[in-house]
């Protein structure tokens, strides 16, 4: 799982996923958090705004298996 960089202390999950690259557009992550493919350290979640903070784990269902990322 690589380890995606933040400036601030907290970002928000929306943001996170697209600067992450594991969704493409503000529109597919809303997609994708609407749908349930998105976990925030293993729970599903489904708020868009969601404070991210250094150390969380972000991971996403897709058709070709499951990606992830690490708020760093």
């Amino acid at each position: 799982m690589d380890t995606v960089p933040i400036s601030d202390d907290v970002i928000r999950l929306g943001q996170f996923l697209k600067l992450a690259n594991l969704a493409e557009s503000g529109a597919d992550a809303r997609t994708l958090i609407e749908n349930g493919d998105v976990r925030v350290n293993g729970e599903v979640e489904q708020r868009r705004g969601r404070q991210l903070r250094r150390g969380d784990r972000v991971e996403v269902d897709a058709p070709t298996g499951t990606d992830g990322a690490e708020v760093g």
